[in-house]
């Protein structure tokens, strides 16, 4: 079969024709960029036709969104085209600029807002960007037609990273942001963050309004702030003089910069000792990601070929991969480290919107979990701060066992960055099981940058590997296995809830099935899910994503072999209440 008619095949078997409602364009990118993986880069121009048919969705498309906007807790998700268009961002931004109208009438909202007045906001701006998704500007010149119609000074990013906005809103002092991207989501995702003025994801009690308001305006198929003009092609930030373009990443150095003296990293000194450490190599995947323009002015040019920078070019499809820090993407980053000669190396995997990150030193792969412990012992142990450890309910425990030695606290809440609102300023570190961190006197947003800056520091200042840190802290605090994982259910919203609530059979006490073990529940933390602590320390816990249709689960073992079990006992459990 030729090429072309693979390709009329393909078109007829993902129902492609007239209507775009019924055509599943990136069911047909996933294959076409399977082609072009096997076959080389002649399947390109197939893939670019139909971003073409995306793109005229994402213009043209006047219906609502397939699934009702919610933000959970990183905003509102959806796929391209058919739930995020521009005139689905128009109308959800419209609804964000009714908050700040509201707020005159209802000052009570001022404390979650941080601004005291519309006119103070409108003053103060918004920080606009997007990441490497298709479309990202597009989408981001919906944005500016709203805001800029309801009197907003609109601070212009462009293409960025989640934790860079969130250190330029604090840098310009804008009043909020406002970033397109889905997080670490698959290729046919887009995304809408937004953060008030204190930079840190927005509260649950913005969120719920933006989602009711939203959901409205969407209902009516009207807002003031939306023209009609909306259902064609608005013009791009890139093409406008009412906007004020700006360089974010500067901004983000200015705010590490300034605040060294709370978490102690001094930017320019660690990367001037890597570029001083002939022993020293850097391996950054950025998996076509956003953060792939920063990496370079990032480092200032220190590290010349002892800097290497993977997956660095723009690829909106990500390869057919899921692009995230996770096990299976780091590899190519491991093996890179292994073949270079120097003694010392870092390695480090980041999401596309550079909020998340994972590391290695070649041959110890270390998520969050370990990392954010070893962060929280670097800071307080080696740099000399003092302050409690922050960190999600599904994180590993090995930090709440350093804090314990440390006579400091653990504040643990749910799942979610924006439960770490109350201890910002107090914390040294925040961290989430999901590769997320960030530090005190940084932004209240998670930023894989102040975790690489972070990681380069530990190197160079113990003159150790990433790995190496690792064992010498579990062999003095003790070793944690955690692993997480997730699975795609039909149930959804109340029927979710509902089933899930058959977990509640097992309480404290109940006896549960781990390998040829019964291990005996000592203790139960619902503040998020379930988890339930074992006697021997290890636990498990499951709870529903806030942004997928999908049951996650986390298990921690205090033995190596023994998180398998653990995770076939969540499965278990789930099959047992009827979700599997």
């Amino acid at each position: 079969m030729s090429i072309s008619e693979t390709v009329r095949e393909l078109y007829k078997n993902c129902h492609i024709g007239s209507h775009h409602a019924e055509s599943d364009y990136f069911a047909l990118i996933r294959q076409l960029v399977e082609k072009r993986r096997v076959e080389g880069e002649v399947w390109q121009k197939y893939i670019d036709q139909i971003y073409l048919l995306v793109m005229d969705e994402i213009v043209g498309n006047t219906a609502p969104p397939t699934e009702p906007v919610k933000f959970g807790t990183s905003g509102w998700r959806g796929t391209l085209g058919k739930d995020l268009s521009v005139r689905s961002v128009a109308f959800v931004t419209a609804a964000i600029v009714e908050l700040y109208q509201e707020l005159d009438g209802h000052p009570e909202l001022a404390p979650f807002l941080g601004v005291a007045s519309l006119g103070e906001a409108q003053k103060r701006g918004c920080v606009l960007g997007f990441d490497n998704r298709f479309g990202g500007e597009t989408l981001a010149a919906a944005v500016v037609e709203v805001v800029v119609q309801a009197g907003f000074t609109i601070h212009y990013a462009g293409e960025s990273t989640t934790g860079v906005l969130s250190a330029a809103l604090l840098e310009v002092g804008a009043a909020f942001s406002i970033n397109l991207t889905p997080s670490h989501n698959p290729l046919e995702y887009g995304g809408f963050k937004y953060n008030a003025a204190d930079a840190g994801p927005a509260a649950s009690e913005l969120t719920n309004r933006i989602t009711a308001y939203a959901r409205r305006i969407i209902e009516a198929d009207i807002s003031p702030f939306v023209a009609l003009t909306l259902a064609f092609q608005p013009l791009l930030p890139s093409q406008r003089t009412d906007i004020h373009p700006f360089d974010s990443l500067a901004s983000w150095k200015s705010l590490v910069r300034r605040n060294v003296s709370a978490h102690g990293l001094d930017l320019d000194a660690i990367m001037r000792g890597f570029g001083n450490n002939l022993d020293m190599c850097v391996v950054i995947d950025s998996v076509h990601g956003a953060s792939r323009l920063h990496v370079a002015p990032l480092f200032a040019g220190n590290g010349g070929e002892r800097l290497i920078h993977l997956r660095s070019n723009s690829d909106v499809t990500f390869g057919g991969i899921a692009p995230e820090p996770s096990s299976a993407n780091i590899q190519q980053t491991m093996e890179s480290l292994r073949a270079r000669p120097e003694r010392l190396k870092i390695g480090a995997i980041i999401d596309p919107d550079g909020d998340r990150i994972r590391f290695t030193d070649g041959f110890v792969e270390i998520s969050m979990n370990q990392f954010g412990a070893m962060a929280y012992h670097f800071l307080h142990e080696v740099k000399g701060k003092r302050g409690m450890v922050a960190k999600t309910v599904a994180t590993s425990n090995l930090a709440n066992r350093l804090a314990q030695a440390f006579g400091e606290q653990v504040f643990e809440p749910r799942v979610g960055f924006k439960e770490f609102k109350p201890v910002i300023g107090q914390a040294l570190v925040c961290f989430e099981e999901s590769d997320g961190i960030s530090v005190i006197g940084h932004t209240p947003e998670k930023d894989a940058y102040i975790g690489l800056i972070l990681a380069l520091d530990m190197a160079l200042t113990l003159n150790e590997n990433l790995g190496e840190y690792l064992q010498a802290i579990e062999q003095e605090y003790g070793a944690y296995y955690p692993e997480r994982g997730g699975l795609t259910v039909s149930a959804r919203g109340e029927e979710l809830t509902t089933l899930l609530q058959g977990l509640q059979k097992y309480g404290v006490g109940e006896l549960v099935r781990v390998g040829d073990n019964d291990q005996k529940i000592v203790q139960v933390i619902d503040i998020d899910g379930r988890k339930m602590i074992f006697e021997d320390g290890s636990w498990l816990m499951i709870r529903p994503s806030g942004t997928e249709p999908k049951v996650r689960f986390y298990v921690e073992s205090r033995t190596k072999s023994g998180t398998g079990h653990l995770v076939e006992a969540a499965k278990a459990m789930l099959e047992e209440i009827g979700l599997l």
